[in-house]
């Protein structure tokens, strides 16, 4: 640096030190943008037996030009938590086909249309399973993957079973599965479960067993 500028250098220096820094508020929160300012128009693209496909049209305050995205519409489902005597658990294997892999899951199923979640997940332990439960317990539900869907699984124990044929439907690849519960959170742990319904429900359930 030349002697011409160490004037200069000295100004810009005061200025920095001498600067009081920004004030922090604790009131200061992120720009979450509000849901009245954003509206849709769904137009249905697809239906199925089970979901429909719907594009949507926002627009916000900041965006006037209309944003095209793509929802699932789905009914809502079913998980169930079979416990046996000898704290052991009835879990399946089910073949499927998106994946083109056999995953180890909790018994589920789709509610149909206006069923109350409890006669689903009676009938749907009775098809998948062949078990009949004498006793129910809802625990707290949960979105699937809300980022597209808006599917919300209910889940539910079933306690006092009683085996019986199952009722499994033509296309579906199922087999149970029983093992000591113990074995369930360690094939959790081990990622020899992968289904993701499958993991709250285990995990909750275990966590609500150690609180008692």
């Amino acid at each position: 640096m030349g002697i011409s500028e160490l004037p200069i250098f000295a100004t810009l220096t005061k200025i920095i030190i001498t600067k009081p820094p920004l004030a922090y508020s604790a009131t200061i929160t992120p720009q979450i943008p509000n849901e009245s300012s954003m509206s849709t128009h769904p137009k249905t693209v697809l239906v199925t037996a089970k979901f429909s496909v719907l594009e949507h049209s926002l627009t916000t305050p900041t965006q006037p030009t209309p944003l095209v995205r793509h929802t699932v519409e789905h009914r809502g489902a079913v998980a169930i938590i079979p416990l046996l005597d000898d704290d052991r658990v009835c879990l399946i294997r089910n073949r499927r086909i998106a994946i083109g892999k056999t995953l180890v899951e909790l018994p589920a199923g789709t509610l149909e249309p206006d069923e109350p979640p409890r006669h689903t997940a009676e009938r749907e332990l009775q098809e998948e399973t062949g078990y009949r439960a004498a006793r129910w317990h809802e625990l707290n539900g949960f979105f699937m993957s809300p980022g597209i869907l808006n599917e919300r699984m209910h889940l539910f124990v079933a306690r006092d079973l009683t085996p019986g044929p199952p009722a499994r439907e033509a296309d579906e690849a199922i087999d149970n599965l029983v093992v000591s519960w113990d074995e369930a959170i360690a094939m959790v742990l081990r990622g020899e479960i992968e289904d993701a319904k499958s993991l709250a429900g285990l995990l909750l359930w275990d966590k609500l067993r150690q609180d008692g």
